[in-house]
């Protein structure tokens, strides 16, 4: 038998520790069929989260606060379910900011266990990135600082080391929408006919606690999927445009994303804002971190229409019934509607392939030991794998030689662009700027990107959260020196007013 490290032992008794916190993951399936069972697709409404309020703002800069903490709420009729929330709510609140305004986020720590945040998509400096190992104890609290340099759709989430399946799966996740004046001009769906659609699959026990069940650790795929807290919700829309900003938040499950009318879905955005052009598809594929800004046009559907958004699955998910359906829309009134689809959307100064100084590659799998490592390596907060000067562009090659999984491969602070997969072009959906990147079985994705704006230390990391708490990340340097991730710590509380 081979000997396991320190830090593996360590890493177990931790996520023993999760099962001992959720005592009904010892539960079989069977249990939690029978739940499934009971909740009866579209007929929920669907609700959005609260947009936050900032605790004051000045000239530069919006103050918000977040607290962490336990909470019962009602997911499935009639059951209370205990979250660990931002702001006691699953999913989190969400933050609308404009672009180059700053803000500051205070996240207090309720919790009876260490948490951090990760802001999935800022160019953050390290020190406010959710280093993995910048923990905020219980009873501590944290200001993060923000820049809010892109226009996209972000979010946030706990990213603490060896636990992050087991915390936004609990309910640590939000959204965080960027927005700017280019954006704001063009004629898209606003305001009431912008929404958020964060997608997470769960697993319930009868009595409507969660089922935290990693299969040995290899995935966690639930048999209940909720948009924005509610399972298969129904919404009832106009006969008109609407713009959807659409997360995958899930902790392993992947989904193939199609209208069951067969008309097109309308591309606008990938996860680092609006792509140069809308692209026509009529199905998608998403992976846990990914974003996409979709345009449904529902004045071609009499009212009465009843249009349901699919699952139309994909290789190594779980499927259990009526996962293969996310929502419904319910075409219910008329009304005017003056938005239109440009057909530029922005100008985006694609990265010439001959502009990279270096190539990288890196090989995802499973070892011996059941780890999911990176060209061999787990997670090692000494150890760093890549050192791209600032300002250097670079071709990273991930390759996944087996059909045993799909990897979702998420780069911290830049955004890039895909080159090729398998040596065949993206997908359209795909051509725009990103920060994760769908690695399939058998494939090999590459991706080009220029490493700025910031010097030090940075993640890289499967978004199959299962993987990357057991061990599938790594670490580069922008750079040399740079601020240390680790040098502005939690402080306990109480807090200092903003």
């Amino acid at each position: 038998m081979k000997k396991i490290s320190r830090r593996e032992a360590l890493r177990i008794a931790a996520l023993a520790g999760g099962s001992i916190l959720l005592p009904v993951g010892l539960q079989n399936r069977g249990s939690a069929q029978s739940v499934n069972e009971q909740v009866k697709p579209f007929t929920l409404a669907f609700r959005t989260p609260p947009v936050l309020s900032p605790v004051r703002s000045d000239s530069t800069t919006d103050y918000y606060q977040i607290s962490i903490q336990k909470a019962q709420v009602e997911i499935l009729p009639g059951l209370k379910t205990e979250v660990w929330g931002y702001d006691s709510i699953f999913p989190g609140p969400t933050i609308k900011q404009r672009k180059n305004r700053q803000s500051i986020v205070r996240f207090i720590n309720k919790l009876d266990s260490h948490t951090l945040v990760h802001l999935h998509g800022m160019a953050s400096l390290p020190q406010y990135d959710g280093y993995a190992e910048d923990k905020i104890p219980t009873e501590h609290y944290k200001d993060y600082t923000y820049p809010n340099t892109n226009a996209a759709t972000l979010w946030y989430h706990d990213h603490t080391v060896g636990k992050t399946s087991l915390n936004i799966y609990m309910g640590l996740a939000g959204m965080y929408i960027v927005q700017d004046d280019d954006e704001l001009n063009l004629p898209l769906p606003k305001g009431n006919y912008d929404i958020p659609v964060i997608i997470q699959d769960k697993q319930f026990a009868s009595d409507g606690s969660l089922i935290f069940n990693n299969q040995t650790q290899i995935r966690l795929m639930g048999d209940v999927i909720t948009v924005n807290g509610v399972p298969w919700p129904r919404m009832e829309v106009a006969n008109r445009k609407y713009r959807f900003r659409v997360l995958n938040a899930s902790i392993s499950r992947s989904y193939k994303l199609g209208l069951n009318t067969g008309d097109d879905l309308t591309v606008i955005g990938t996860d680092a804002g609006l792509m140069s052009a809308p692209v026509n598809t009529k199905d998608m594929r998403i992976a846990t971190g990914e974003r996409y800004e979709l345009i449904i046009d529902f004045s071609k559907y009499p009212i009465g229409t009843q249009v349901v958004l699919q699952n139309l699955g994909l290789p190594n998910n779980d499927n259990f019934s009526n996962t293969d359906k996310i929502m419904r829309f319910d075409v219910v009134r008329s009304e005017t509607d003056d938005s239109l689809i440009p057909s530029t959307l922005r100008n985006i100064d694609f990265i010439p392939e001959s502009s990279a100084v270096r190539t990288r590659d890196f090989t995802v799998a499973r070892n011996s030991s059941g780890m999911w490592v990176i060209n061999g390596k787990g997670w090692d907060q000494n150890r760093v794998d890549a050192n791209p000067q600032l300002e250097d562009v670079e071709i990273w090659t991930f390759r996944n030689n087996t059909n045993r999984s799909f990897h979702p491969m998420h780069v911290h602070l830049i955004d890039a662009q895909i080159l090729d997969r398998n040596s065949q072009s993206p997908f359209a959906y795909e051509r725009g700027l990103k920060d994760v990147f769908y690695v399939g079985e058998n494939e090999t994705v590459r991706v080009i990107g220029k490493f700025r704006p910031h010097t030090g230390k940075y993640m890289y990391h499967c978004h199959n959260i299962v993987h990357e708490d057991h061990d599938m990340m790594g670490q580069f340097q922008v750079g040399e020196g740079g601020i240390d991730p680790l040098s502005s710590p939690a402080q306990p509380l109480p807090a200092p007013a903003f």
